[in-house]
């Protein structure tokens, strides 16, 4: 009933608050004898980590992650080998500053976890937001660098496509362009938009909502379930439990409303292979909760981080009409560092169904 797991057979468990001593997953279900190394899981939090730009919170974290069981050493200092037994994993938090929210102990932020939380248990953690804080997915981000090691030959990629109102030109996407730029951005022409934009958010003691796009190339056809156990299903509600994100699409997603039949449907010929070819992808790779063996396409919308200098107009725990503004280090577009942590969620849920695939019908 604590619902701080995710997956079937490639179980993630994700523990510890934004300012407590330390955060980290638990990796159960892994198959043994998939090969690690540090430097491999260490890649994808160095992507996510804050303080890389003045577009992102200044605290500032190494994210070091720390393999503490489930693997034996293999054949080079820092390379591991799985044993088939749970990898626990640890990130120390080194930067916490817990008196910026020492005023807002018993106040509730508009827009954020504070009043649910308080409501639910009874008890928050006002530091940081505690488990309600985006730190934690520096935990999932640990776990999908296991998860990319179990999936035989799939490719995941995510970019940010949407900050406020502008918009990338799908025209000029260019994925060598994503890790040039501090937006995660596959159309360079977009980065200096953003720039002034989020400059002038950020000086006005705001922030700003963004759209992620994440892909994932090479998933074959048959990966799956139908009714209770599709896909997409697991996907989307994976996106969903990413902190601040009110919104996810597949594919076409909500354009399909505006498509005729013809338009929508993803007609088909057999390539030079003898395998078949999708003409378009408006299913974004999902067709009846099964993989089609295109591209797996999802899009998700963050909403502005809820922590801003903006006075706004709350209460507090003894009921009283108060106003807030929030002091400390924030990000002015959590949407940015979403795209890591948007990768990693495909990435777990893909490692899952890919292993479920096996257990059900074998290869």
């Amino acid at each position: 009933m604590s619902h701080n797991t995710f997956g079937h057979l490639f179980r993630v468990t994700t523990w510890g608050e934004s300012h407590g001593p330390a955060l980290g997953a638990v990796v159960d279900g892994c198959p043994p004898r998939i090969a690690l190394t540090d430097s491999g899981i260490q890649h994808w939090l160095d992507r996510r980590k804050p303080g890389q730009s003045r577009f992102t919170t200044q605290r500032r974290e190494p994210d070091q992650v720390k393999i503490l069981s489930g693997v034996v050493p293999g054949p080079e200092p820092g390379s591991w080998t799985t044993t088939g037994t749970p990898i626990s994993m640890m990130i120390e938090n080194v930067d916490q500053r817990s008196k910026d929210y020492s005023e807002i102990r018993t106040s509730y932020r508009p827009g954020h976890a504070d009043f649910t939380y308080d409501a639910k248990y009874g008890i928050r953690d006002h530091r940081g937001g505690g488990r309600s804080s985006a730190r934690e997915t520096a935990a999932r981000v640990a776990a999908g660098g296991v998860a990319r090691a179990v999936i035989p030959g799939v490719t995941i990629r995510g970019a940010l496509v949407q900050i406020g109102p502008h918009r990338i030109d799908r025209s000029r996407w260019d994925w060598n362009a994503v890790d040039d730029n501090p937006f995660f951005s596959p159309d360079p022409g977009i980065v200096p938009v953003w720039e002034d934009y989020l400059d002038g958010i950020r000086k006005a003691g705001s922030s700003i909502g963004a759209v992620i796009e994440v892909v994932a190339e090479g998933v074959p056809a048959g990966w799956g379930a139908p009714v209770y156990g599709k896909l997409d299903q697991d996907i989307a509600g994976g996106m969903m439990s990413i902190n601040a994100v009110k919104a996810v699409e597949i594919g076409a997603g909500f354009a399909a409303a505006e498509l005729r039949g013809e338009e929508n449907a993803d007609e088909m010929r057999i390539g030079p292979d003898g395998r078949p070819v999708f003409l378009s992808n408006h299913a974004g790779g999902i067709l009846g909760g099964i993989s089609t063996g295109a591209p797996v396409v999802v899009r998700f919308a963050v909403k502005p981080t809820s922590s801003i200098l903006t006075p706004r107009r709350s209460i507090n725990a003894e009921g009283e009409e108060v106003d807030v503004s929030t002091k400390g280090r924030h990000d002015p577009c959590v949407g940015i560092r979403a795209v890591p942590i948007g990768e990693a969620m495909l990435a777990c849920i893909l490692a899952d169904h890919y292993l479920r695939h096996r257990g059900q019908v074998g290869g």
